[in-house]
């Protein structure tokens, strides 16, 4: 509302005439109380200035000033139901208003304003909808409590204004586009005090149903639970603010200074309520973070509209649904948004949801600068729709996360053609494991030398030599500005390296973080530190380097683990170079140790993981398999029951996600397998599991957190059950 003209223009003149008149102390509490007082100042200024009268009680009204503001009301009403906001002469003659003297009121010419239409016709419409709103709401408010009608519905018989309530708020919630949501707001809050008395002149009756609000506030709460539109529940919180009920919003309040919102398990109608809270504080939210709230799909929705206020939103890990891309989407759309950074990565989004999200950012209004999409099934053919993004003129996108998606080099060749538009404004551009090799790389280095692009990650691709040594065509150009280049696990040798140090000779200036980590460089290092001997802050890593590199895809990070025979439990049989495990229903005689498993038959492997390890699996029987710390209780931890990390549930080839005791996902027939693959990539905090047929990988769940110790590969066996673990080279 504080963004809104009108509204600041209608508060300073309410304000203005209560601190002259001496009633600071009664200042409006709700909107309705507001507008009421202002009709009532309009009101007092016609009579002053066409009638010579300064009264000192500008409630007291006379009959004409009643009739002629039910009338207005009446049309505004009319108006409204049709969605419109003009109207012509007939219209008013219809309610029986004459224009002359309409246009002799102050408070008229105030309301109305005359227009010049398409065939120099005379048409009128309010200053301002919300004064529509107002007097719509006044009229049908009236028309029940002086004549018993409701005028929300074709019925002659007589209706309470509980009935007329009902109405009105079912027909605001059918609204699509939320067009009676402030006249719903100004009808409830008609039927309160102060507006009671301040409006006494327009009711022919003082008697008032004592109920009324009780029931409507009941009525309301069950509302916003049932309600699925969020910007609609929004409002039922601003109907019960009119109501003077706010018990649900304190509740909330209450739990977010005491510190026990977050993690909280909270009903429906108060996720809604935080929602409220926030979008009504008054203030800018830095940062947005879902993850922070344990809610489910629905309750997600609720809580959306927050991203009206916020500067960063993070919505990765969030399990988003397709109507989430909508209201996300919209939230691009919102006049004068302040959301700046959106991070929606490790999402499953549907083509249609990518679509919609993509859509909104061509909005003019949107002025986001960072979006991750990272991990969201985002199909290569949307990338025609990035390419819009970039060539509008109201692209203000300066960093893109399109990492782990399936974009493949096609997908790259058209991105390329949007970052070779004038328009666009991207610096930052992320496609870690898309599926790229060097045919993608030409394009590539065609958009260093004419794009803003300064980040370029391109980590995890198979570009191998011939990708590179085109790359390296793009970064000797002086144009180039590239400042840092990701390039681990690409398959690059000392022949790819030995490119990249000939382009940094010609282009000495720019580059300063270079990522070659998971290659095999061989002896490259010095021909690229003699490359950039002149800046002593430049960053080159090499690490995690060898012959062993050159495998193509999760290969490359192949480990070997074996089982620890100190740790694991007597009642499983290690055999084959402690790679293969079998349950045993006779104790095996391993020497007593500290920390072997005693409680569950378990197995934990010796070597730890601190980088990127992959590595296989064939089970048979009932198998859990997993990763874990070695802390000091975890002989007490039982993979998928109570560890921190979801385990993977092998039973005969049927796969389940276990968590925390539960399985939070059961994968089709088509991924069913006894062959497991499990990736872990330390240091970006994923933990990767496939199931593996026909010797090609299934994806099935990647779990993001931030690993703070070193993990290891663990194991917990049912009955007659065994697992082998794939041996090295």
């Amino acid at each position: 509302m504080c963004h809104m003209p009108i509204f600041c223009w209608i508060t300073a003149t309410v304000l203005e005439s209560m601190l002259s008149n001496g009633n600071s102390d009664k200042k409006p509490k709700t909107l309705t109380e507001m507008f009421t007082h202002f009709l009532l100042i309009q009101i007092s200024l016609k009579h002053k200035k066409f009638n010579g009268t300064n009264t000192e009680n500008p409630k007291k009204l006379s009959e004409s000033d009643t009739t002629l503001i039910l009338k207005l009301g009446e049309l505004a009403f009319q108006q409204l139901q049709k969605e419109k906001s003009t109207f012509t002469e007939d219209d008013l003659k219809n309610c029986g208003i004459d224009v002359s003297k309409v246009s002799q009121y102050s408070m008229c010419t105030e309301i109305f304003r005359e227009e010049l239409g398409l065939y120099r016709e005379k048409s009128y419409s309010f200053v301002h909808l919300i004064l529509q709103e107002y007097l719509a709401a006044l009229y049908a408010h009236c028309a029940c409590v002086n004549d018993g009608k409701n005028v929300l519905v074709q019925s002659k018989l007589e209706s309470s204004l509980s009935s007329v309530h009902q109405s009105a708020v079912n027909k605001a919630l059918r609204s699509k586009n939320g067009h009676l949501d402030l006249f719903l707001r100004f009808l409830l809050g008609l039927s309160v005090e102060p507006n009671q008395s301040l409006l006494k002149d327009f009711s022919k009756s003082s008697l008032l149903e004592s109920c009324t609000n009780n029931n409507m506030i009941d009525v309301i709460k069950k509302k916003i639970k049932q309600e699925a539109e969020p910007e609609r529940i929004i409002n039922l919180f601003h109907c019960l603010s009119e109501l003077n009920d706010n018990t649900l919003v304190r509740s909330v309040q209450f739990a977010m200074k005491s510190g026990t919102l977050l993690g909280s398990e909270l009903d429906p109608e108060q996720w809604s309520a935080l929602a409220y809270v926030l979008l009504t504080s008054g203030e800018e939210l830095e940062e947005f973070d879902m993850k922070k709230f344990h809610t489910s799909k629905a309750n997600q929705l609720r809580l959306l509209p927050v991203l009206k206020i916020c500067k960063i939103a993070r919505l990765d890990c969030c399990n988003l649904s397709y109507e989430s891309c909508k209201r996300v989407a919209s939230t691009f759309q919102t006049v004068n948004s302040p959301l700046r950074e959106l991070i929606l990565n490790n999402n499953k989004l549907s083509k249609s949801g990518v679509n919609f999200l993509l859509s909104g950012l061509r909005s003019p209004h949107c002025q986001l600068k960072k979006l991750g999409l990272a991990g969201c099934n985002f199909p290569s053919e949307s990338c025609t729709n990035v390419v819009k993004v970039l060539e509008s003129t109201n692209s203000s996108l300066t960093e893109l996360n399109l990492s782990y998606n399936k974009i493949c080099d096609d997908g790259v060749n058209d991105l390329c053609t949007g970052l070779m538009s004038p328009n666009c404004r991207l610096k930052i551009l992320k496609l870690k494991r898309c599926d790229l090799t060097e045919s993608c790389c030409e394009k590539l280095a065609s958009i260093l030398t004419l794009s803003h692009l300064i980040d370029l990650q391109l980590k995890c691709n198979d570009l191998q030599d011939s990708g590179v040594e085109k790359l390296s065509v793009g970064l000797a150009a002086p144009q180039c500005k590239i400042e840092r280049l990701g390039l681990s696990g690409c398959m690059i040798t000392e022949k790819g390296c030995s490119s990249l140090a000939l382009a940094l000779n010609s282009n000495p200036d720019h580059l300063r973080d270079l990522d070659l980590s998971y290659n095999h460089p061989g002896d490259s290092e010095m021909k690229l530190r003699t490359a950039k001997q002149q800046d002593p802050d430049f960053k080159l890593d090499l690490g995690n380097g060898g012959e062993c590199r050159m495998k193509p895809g999760l290969k490359k990070y192949a480990c070997w683990p074996t089982v620890d025979p100190d740790l694991i439990h007597k009642r499983l049989l290690l055999s084959d170079d402690n790679r293969r495990v079998s349950e045993s229903r006779v104790e095996q005689p391993y020497p007593d140790r500290p920390n072997r498993y005693r409680l569950f038959p378990q197995a934990l492997c010796k070597e730890p993981i601190r980088d990127r390890c992959y590595f296989e699996l064939n089970c048979k029987g009932g198998v859990i398999v997993g990763v874990a710390y070695k802390s000091p209780d975890r002989t007490q931890t039982i993979m998928g029951v109570n560890n921190q990390f979801p385990s993977l549930h092998c039973l005969n080839g049927s796969l389940k996600l276990w968590q925390n005791n539960e399985s939070t996902c059961e994968f089709p027939v088509s991924a069913r397998s006894a062959r497991i693959a499990v990736y872990v990539d330390w240091a970006a905090g994923s933990l990767t599991y496939y199931s593996i047929c026909n010797d090609k990988r299934i994806h099935l769940h990647t779990h993001h957190t931030t690993f703070t110790d070193e993990l290891y590969a663990g194991f917990f066996l049912m009955p007659d059950s065994s697992f082998t673990l794939w041996k090295g080279p």
